[in-house]
């Protein structure tokens, strides 16, 4: 039987391929269109990224808060700071957009300053009625003066709720039917409804309106992952082709490469759309990345090529060199690679496994392609020309490679110097990291929306709905006296820190009940006696009406109530300080015996798992090197090289990560992804070298000075050549508008520059330094896994 991966395979495979040419490129298109058919099937994510696994205890309450009270993130916030909206023509036009959106079945309710309405005591009926603040419209800048007097003196219920007291903003809240919020019809509201309704108020009334809320946040947030996609193909693919122009002076193999990494992102898009995964910010970044990671597989299978032909001037020997002694290279560096992305399908997080899953098929896929279509495509071309094969004797290509082999030869004390001083200044700022997980750090902020974001942040303490769930263990038990004045305890807390808005639950309703019932005056906005809460609740109970905001505010047994605020964008760490601080008093407030209490809410489900990604990172990176330590070893059956394998691709990471710490870029989820991603692809140039090593080792007699300057000489070219289209395609990155983008191009750009200095000149000073304790020949001379063929000086036919 044919050992996988041996010589005689490769030259299997070689003639299966060259000899099967038209039926292959036939396969390709038909798998091509067979993916293409899947695209419809592509959908852009409506929600915001969970990174916790779903069974995690912090997802389960969510959930459970959720099943209790509804979706919690259908607000959209439009607001106003400008004192001439305060004037009767504007004021009435405000209101009139309000009013404009509640006719559509997106919408469930509207709440604007012409929908507040006074709690005012029936006596002779013994119940509360709703009057309006503004019947129809405003008539007079009297009416408007009365108004702002009762809104801002004399109801402290609806303080900083529809209005800033202080800078006089106002605005108004539009809440989305919870059933579409998480769905398209979301976005056709807001595209198609919202923005062109606000953009004509903004051009008739000259006034600047604001808006936000999440359910907005994250549908401009969508379609600029939707634009993103394509300028990130458009840019990879210019890049890259440049370069690779620039290096092989052909059109010819620039266009095949072209060519095949395209149909390599059309296999990509085809891949998530046949699994039904949702396109999101870390998703879409898969098609880019195929075309920076199949460009080098182009560059190792096109140089060869010439090469050879050059050589020798035979093609079709050309071809089958390309395949043989090629292809398992090339196999083995794009499984590390994969492997890289792959340990992502371990962190249980749906997000990230999805991202490892079609990665990892994708880039797999990219190799099969390239194996395939270029030597087919190069079977049906004429030879190279001169011109085509000048860049093969480039002199200053010459002279980097003769800098590198003098650097080796004389220079290893200064190469030693020079990564223990890295290695050390790196772990000093890796102390400096610091963690982060915000739902909107990452957007882009030179945006509108963005700054709209801070707008409401500096007026209203934010957007981001932080819940509190009361678990009174009993029905009705709610409406307890004792429960109401706990939860009013825990509400001042949260007042009087700065990053939290001021909360709203059914004890505000109460404290307005109570100044309802003493003829609305102010300073009996406080919860009642025991004595006043027997009589003010009887009246509550004849009423026929209630306050559309507070409905959700109490389940329909009474036994759950919440406390709804809204956060500022801050870091982990304050948001730690901020729960501990929290959970202090709630423990303090509600015997665990009598009552559960338990934080939740978007924001803070994302706080967590952010937290959890960094958990998992050490996992996730130990697993990578683990699984790349065991492909070293199946190839090499060396402990001595395995170790020798990983110190200059493990160095890379930790000045990456110091970079980061002096730097100030944060530990997030965006930049969690770095590690992992440049070691798998780091760790190829590593397995190129030390498979032409061993070759060496065997073509000189087991030399290692001899054999490790030719290999450095063989392999520095194309390594440089990958290095740098590898640094480039992930600064395309750089060009997001998305700050977790920008951070993931430039820091695994940075890794692979360092990875391939470390390659280059700390490896072989490795081998060099310990050549008597690796000079081992039983060790090397059979590899389980011979990457790179002994030369066979056959011409088979094909």
């Amino acid at each position: 039987m044919l050992k996988l991966f041996t010589k005689d395979f490769w030259d299997v495979i070689a003639g299966l391929i060259l000899r099967n040419k038209i039926g292959i490129l036939i396969s390709i298109l038909i798998i091509t269109v067979l993916f293409g058919t899947q695209w419809k099937n592509m959908r852009f994510t409506y929600t915001e990224a969970n990174l916790l696994p779903d069974d995690h205890e912090v997802n389960i309450i969510y959930n459970n808060f959720l099943k209790t009270f509804g979706e919690e993130g259908n607000l959209i916030v439009i607001g106003v700071k400008d004192s001439s909206l305060l004037s009767v023509d504007k004021l009435n036009a405000w209101n009139k957009l309000s009013d404009s959106f509640k006719k559509y079945d997106e919408v469930e309710t509207v709440i604007s300053v012409k929908d507040l309405q006074k709690l005012v005591k029936d006596t002779l009926q013994q119940k509360f009625t709703l009057k309006p603040f503004i019947k129809d419209s405003i008539a007079s800048l009297a009416q408007i003066n009365e108004l702002e007097d009762e809104l801002f003196n004399q109801y402290p219920f609806y303080d900083n709720f529809l209005f800033n007291k202080k800078t006089k903003t106002i605005r108004t809240i539009i809440y989305l039917d919870k059933g579409i919020v998480n769905t398209s019809a979301r976005k056709d509201f807001i595209i198609n409804v919202l923005e062109p309704k606000v953009k004509a108020f903004e051009e008739t009334s000259n006034l600047k309106v604001h808006i936000s809320g999440m359910p907005y946040v994250r549908t401009l947030n969508a379609q600029l992952i939707v634009d993103e996609i394509v300028w990130f193909v458009l840019a990879a693919l210019l890049v890259t082709s440049i370069i690779f122009f620039f290096f092989f002076r052909s059109f010819r193999a620039t266009l095949i490469s072209l060519v095949v990494v395209s149909i390599g992102v059309m296999w990509t898009l085809g891949i998530l759309g046949a699994l039904n995964y949702e396109i999101t910010v870390l998703t879409a970044l898969i098609p880019p990345l195929i075309i920076v990671i199949g460009i080098p597989n182009c560059i190792f299978l096109i140089n060869k090529y010439q090469h050879e032909v050059k050589l020798h001037g035979n093609k079709v020997k050309s071809l089958q060199r390309v395949i043989t002694k090629i292809g398992n290279a090339t196999l083995m560096t794009n499984i590390t690679t994969a492997s890289g992305f792959a340990t992502f399908i371990l962190t249980e997080s749906t997000l990230l496994k999805e991202f490892g899953i079609v990665a990892s098929l994708s880039i797999l896929a990219i190799f099969i392609l390239c194996l395939l279509i270029i030597p087919i495509l190069y079977s049906f071309l004429p030879y190279p020309k001169d011109r085509h094969l000048e860049h093969l004797n480039k002199r200053w290509i010459g002279g980097f490679v003769t800098w590198m082999e003098r650097m080796v030869k004389h220079q290893r004390i200064a190469i030693y110097s020079v990564a223990l001083l890295l290695l050390l200044v790196s772990i000093i700022g890796i102390y400096q990291i610091r963690i982060t997980g915000s739902l909107i750090e990452d957007m882009p902020k030179k945006t509108e929306f963005f700054e709209d974001i801070l707008f409401f942040e500096k007026e209203f303490n934010g957007i981001m709905p932080l819940e509190f769930m009361i678990d009174t263990k009993r029905k009705q038990g709610v409406m307890k006296l004792s429960t109401l004045k706990r939860m009013d305890e825990l509400q001042e807390l949260i007042v009087e820190i700065p990053e939290l808005s001021k909360p709203i639950s059914v004890v505000d309703l109460v404290k307005y009940s109570k100044q309802a019932y003493y003829n609305g005056n102010t300073k009996f906005y406080q919860l009642p006696t025991s004595q006043e809460n027997s009589f003010i609740l009887s009246y509550a109970k004849n009423s026929t009406s209630s306050v559309d905001l507070l409905k959700n505010f109490v389940d329909s047994t009474g036994q759950y109530a919440r406390i709804t605020t809204f956060m500022k964008d801050v870091g982990t760490d304050k948001m730690e300080r901020i729960e501990e601080n929290l959970q202090t008093k709630i423990d303090k407030l509600f015997p665990k015996e009598q009552y559960n209490v338990t934080i939740t809410g978007k924001a803070f489900v994302f706080q967590k798992g952010t937290k959890y990604l960094v958990k998992n990172l050490a996992i996730s990176l130990s697993l990578a090197i683990f699984l790349i330590a065991l492909f070293m070893a199946y190839m090499f059956r060396s402990a001595r090289m395995i170790i020798i394998s990983l110190i200059p691709n493990l160095i890379p990471l930790l000045v990456t990560a110091g970079l980061m710490g002096y730097l100030g870029v944060p530990i997030k989820p965006s930049t969690i992804l770095v590690f992992s991603i440049a070691f798998g692809i780091s760790v190829d140039d590593t397995i190129h070298f030390l498979a032409k090593y061993r070759q060496e080792l065997q073509a000189n007699n087991w030399k290692i000075k001899v054999s490790v300057y030719g290999a450095l000489r063989e392999t520095g070219v194309s390594m440089f050549y990958t290095s740098i289209v590898l640094f480039f395609g992930f600064s395309v990155f750089t060009i997001s508008s998305f700050g977790g983008t920008v951070a993931l191009g430039a820091l695994v750009s940075i890794t692979l520059l360092f990875a391939m200095l470390s390659n280059l000149l700390l490896l072989p000073s490795l081998l060099l330094s310990l050549e008597r304790s690796i000079a081992n020949k039983e060790v090397l001379r059979e590899p389980t896994i011979n990457i790179i063929p002994e030369e066979d000086e056959t011409n088979p036919e094909f």
